[in-house]
């Protein structure tokens, strides 16, 4: 599979100036499952012109064709956006319907329901929880009405609809995020018992991350043996390196720490940088310093790695005088920051030194520190 996670060096690539390395993923598995494309990338900015051309090429279409190829195009899109933002070629059909993959007997790994006969549909397979993980936006983008499918839950007695927040594509705030989400789940999981349903909007990044620290803190498994489980039944591209600072934080607190970032040079107009914790989506701006002769953006980032690009005057690139990943399948390559605790030799740090490396395990003792922790978590409901 090609997903940059199992790629040297490079883990992340930005959402423009990517060409893709396309490979077939195969979903495997129970109910209609998606294939992935070989669709040729694009660049964000083409999209509405790409739009507006097939819009207004050859015969007028009728209502019900017009619908469809709207909703072909918005599949496209998402596809597209997913496969850069997730270094793997992903595909993602919203007009097929809903699709899923039982991972364990009690725990399905899907994509999000459009309607409320979906609901129907879950219950006659024995789920009694589900898990949804979407934004608003995420919602609003396919025209899913979040609230007509929760109202048609709240109808049966034997299954309950649940809503815990994480942004799409977005490796920080899943692993911010995680620990809360994963608390909710557990507590669900408690109350109701028989199969657990957990979606995002395609059921390929959110989702498996989500079932993944689940069944490695509370279900006992291994990460990377609960990892090789999943891809074996569902092709997916989970963050691995969220899971495991989560896991982390959990255990040791999160402490952040100052972090300087320079671009040297006055012979443009703006400087911005986008990964670091806000994800490939959005940008920071550096401020330039006269006297220094350079663009300056000073932070404070959690423990970790963080990749991110620089865009100088609208153009993706990186700085040699910092950090560079290693050229991943593609040739590109990313600046990267390592934030770690003061003292290399503390006890947190070779905690979560043992936690974010290759093959983490946890204690006894530490698995049943998180599940206190889970317990003890604020619910939001």
């Amino acid at each position: 599979m090609n997903c940059l996670q199992n790629l040297p060096g490079s883990s992340v690539l930005p959402l423009r100036g990517f060409v893709s390395n396309p490979r077939k993923l195969y979903f495997s598995g129970t109910s209609t499952l998606v294939q992935s494309s070989l669709t040729e990338m694009m660049s964000n900015t083409d999209l509405p012109r790409r739009m507006a051309v097939k819009a207004i090429s050859g015969s007028t279409p009728s209502a019900e064709t017009s619908g469809t190829e709207v909703k072909e195009e918005k599949s496209d899109i998402y596809s597209n956006t997913m496969t850069e933002a997730m270094g793997a070629v992903l595909t993602y059909r919203h007009e097929l319907g809903m699709n899923y993959t039982f991972i364990r007997p009690d725990l399905i790994v899907g994509s999000c329901l459009q309607t409320p006969k979906d609901v129907d549909k879950l219950r006659s397979i024995g789920v009694k929880t589900i898990f949804c993980l979407q934004q608003n936006s995420d919602l609003e983008y396919f025209g899913v009405d979040i609230g007509a499918i929760q109202e048609y839950a709240k109808e049966f007695d034997d299954i309950e609809h649940l809503r815990a927040e994480i942004r799409d594509f977005d490796a920080y705030d899943l692993r911010l995020q995680l620990p809360a989400v994963v608390s909710k789940l557990y507590k669900a999981i408690n109350r109701n018992g028989g199969v657990t349903y957990i979606h995002c909007t395609a059921g390929l990044g959110r989702a498996p991350a989500t079932a993944l620290a689940y069944m490695f803190w509370v279900q006992g498994y291994k990460l990377e043996d609960a990892f090789k489980l999943l891809l074996s039944k569902r092709s997916c591209c989970p963050k691995l390196e969220a899971i495991k600072n989560a896991t982390a934080d959990i255990l040791t607190g999160m402490t952040k720490k100052p972090v300087t970032l320079t671009w040297s040079g006055g012979n443009c107009s703006t400087v911005e940088i986008s990964g670091l914790d806000i994800g490939w989506g959005q940008r920071i701006p550096l401020k330039f310093d006269g006297k220094q002769g350079s663009w300056i953006l000073k932070r404070e980032l959690p423990e970790g790695r963080y990749e991110y690009k620089y865009i100088i005057d609208g153009e993706w690139t990186y700085n040699n005088y910092e950090l560079v990943t290693s050229p991943n399948e593609d040739g590109h390559v990313n600046n990267y920051v390592q934030v770690v605790e003061d003292d290399p030799n503390s006890t947190n740090a070779n905690i979560r030194k043992r936690l974010t490396g290759d093959d983490p395990d946890l204690t006894t003792h530490e698995r049943l520190k998180i599940r206190q922790f889970l317990e003890a978590h604020p619910s939001d409901e």
